[in-house]
């Protein structure tokens, strides 16, 4: 073991291992780790349900564990009035998408129906939380609801849907500082995915603004470690907060590599490869699948800015800030993904042998019997729909990059438990089967636009029908103005509508897998940097393709083959002649 690896394995003994917050310890708090039973238990003592809801990698959450919890006011108001849950967001992915407007930290009172009373957003000092929780208890009534309700209006034309979700999306572009016009600075994945379609279509604004947010992005890249902030505050991108979370580590993996096979800047590519050296040196677990977060804090509780502020060497001298010990399919589902392809557009074979092992992690630790995958190690089997898209997308992922047949069956065997367990009956899908809750059903508008898209996309792959009608049964969710309106833009709306109204760029590579001169074209199609392509290697000895909707020619050498609805290319024999044909025909590349 080298040196590096010793101090490394010392600072994680220090500040990894499991830790108690430091009011638990010494606090006559009781906590419940189970909503169901807090509920049964507030409905038998006829009590409100205090439910807190924490992120581990959370500065503010240990502030709020140490300064109000560790109030005896606060501890007497809970003891006396509530019944008292306290949950970690990360492992509960529905109530992380049901209040993260709210969090983190979030306080959500609850009565022993599950029904909203109160809703905090952050920390809260102690003087405020004791009285509010004062309140509720002689009070027990709901605060005034988040918004009135409305009357459900009918899904808007596509065409009128586009015009003003593309206004959205303009309006809501910062010009000078890239990225959202918002108090906090981050890449936001669909904003950038949408101009770097726009700009593979010839669009020079639209790869403008890409360029702009990427560019400015890289401030939030972790210069000694790599890996990327969570997101900087000020309006401007070098007041970080220095959490690291996992699912988003994924996230801007997945944008910069894209962003680098459009735009061609190689500072995009590097900053993708850091981050996947990252999660590979911090956030990997020995025996397979992702930590989810690594903590802000050197020390809970106490702000790390200069800590972050040293190189390597000198950082791993004080320690490591804490990383959470769990292993989550979500955040598992969304490395592979990212690193898929990454391996797809660069040919990194490190980070294809690190998906490869991860997906086949997955299929063996969080595979359902029945279908589906868990999202913890534990045995809690509810079927979240965002980590079944995580999933399914990383399997998408892995074919794509490998061409093996096997892990497009394991995406298509998600898209059926999706479709069997989670489809809600009039439009779009559920965030968890009702039946599983205890609290009324959401449907989450980031994963009907992630499922409108892997759906369709599916769909051309697989020739299966049921794909293409999931992709509108959740696209008549997000065609709902309150819907597509409820957010300050979303533009994944525009992605999944202009994916679902034509075919994807179809590169099919006909030719023997031990032929070098199949590989070499097969690279060639992967690096072509339209996301929305189909990707397909046909070895005759193998049988036909999943979708075999196009007779190919027989041919005695490799060839490649570009095909839209209309027609097919002569057959391309060098990697040279499938880029010039696309250069050639620049309405086939988009």
């Amino acid at each position: 073991m080298s040196r590096l690896q010793h101090l490394l394995a010392a600072a994680f003994l220090i500040c990894c291992a499991p830790t108690s917050f430091a009011s638990a310890s010494d606090s006559p708090i009781l906590w419940i780790d189970d909503l169901n039973a807090g509920l049964a238990q507030a409905e038998h003592e006829n009590k409100p349900v205090l439910l807190y809801l924490e992120a581990v990698w959370c500065h503010w959450c240990h502030v709020m564990d140490q300064d109000t919890y560790g109030d005896s006011d606060v501890q007497n108001a809970v003891l006396s009035g509530f019944v008292p849950v306290r949950l970690d967001q990360d492992a509960h992915p529905d109530l992380s998408i049901r209040y993260r407007r709210w969090g983190w930290p979030a306080t959500i009172i609850l009565d022993a129906q599950g029904n909203d009373l109160a809703k905090r957003q952050g920390f809260v000092p102690a003087d405020q939380f004791a009285s509010l929780l004062r309140r509720i208890a002689a009070d027990p009534q709901p605060e005034s609801a988040d918004q009135a309700t409305q009357e459900e209006q009918p899904p808007l034309a596509a065409d009128e849907l586009n015009q003003r979700l593309q206004a959205n999306h303009l309006r809501s572009h910062d010009g000078k500082r890239g990225g959202l016009k918002s108090s906090q600075k981050y890449v936001d994945r669909d904003t950038v995915e949408w101009d770097l379609a726009l700009a593979n279509s010839g669009d020079e604004q639209a790869a403008v603004r890409a360029r702009r947010t990427l560019s400015a992005g890289l401030n939030l890249l972790d210069p000694a470690w790599g890996g990327f902030y969570q997101y900087s505050t000020h309006r401007d991108w070098v007041h970080p907060h220095f959490e690291k979370r996992t699912e988003l580590q994924g996230d801007y993996l997945r944008i910069y590599t894209l962003g680098w096979a459009q735009l061609g800047d190689p500072a995009y590519l590097a900053a993708a490869q850091a981050t996947a050296n990252y999660a590979r040196r911090f956030l990997a677990a020995p025996d397979g699948g992702y930590y989810p977060s690594q903590d802000a804090d050197l020390k809970q509780g106490e702000h790390s800015d200069e800590y972050f502020a040293l190189g390597d060497a000198d950082r791993l001298a004080l320690g490591i800030p804490r990383i959470a010990e769990q292993t989550f399919a979500r955040e598992t589902a969304a490395m592979v993904e990212a690193l898929a392809t990454l391996a797809e557009y660069s040919g990194d074979r490190e980070a294809l042998i690190d998906a490869d092992r991860n997906g086949r992690w997955l299929m063996a630790e969080r595979r359902l019997s029945a279908g589906g995958y868990r999202h913890g190690a534990d045995e809690d089997q509810r079927l979240h729909l965002g980590v079944q898209l995580r999933v399914g997308r990383a399997f998408l992922a892995l074919y794509r990059a490998t061409s093996q047949r096997a892990w497009l069956s394991e995406a298509e065997a998600v898209a059926t438990t999706i479709e069997q367990q989670l489809r809600a009956p009039e439009a779009g899908y559920y965030s968890i089967p009702p039946a599983q809750s205890a609290l009324a059903p959401v449907r989450d508008l980031s994963a009907q636009i992630s499922l409108a898209r892997f759906a369709n996309l599916l769909a051309h792959y697989s020739g299966a029908a049921q794909h293409r009608h999931m992709a509108e049964h959740a696209l008549l969710q997000l065609r709902k103005p309150d819907v597509a309106f409820s957010s300050f833009t979303e533009p994944g709306i525009l992605l999944a509508l202009n994916e679902y109204s034509r075919d994807p760029l179809h590169v099919t590579i006909v030719g023997p897998r031990k032929e070098p001169l199949s590989a070499s074209l097969y690279a060639a199609g992967a690096q072509l940097p339209s996301w929305y392509k189909r990707l397909e290697w046909w070895d005759r000895e193998e049988g036909p393709l999943p979708n075999p909707d196009i007779a190919y020619p027989p041919s005695r050498k490799p060839a490649a083959f570009v095909c839209t609805e209309r027609r097919c290319s002569v057959p391309l024999r060098s990697p040279e002649a499938l880029v010039d044909f696309l250069a050639e025909n620049q309405e086939v590349a988009m």
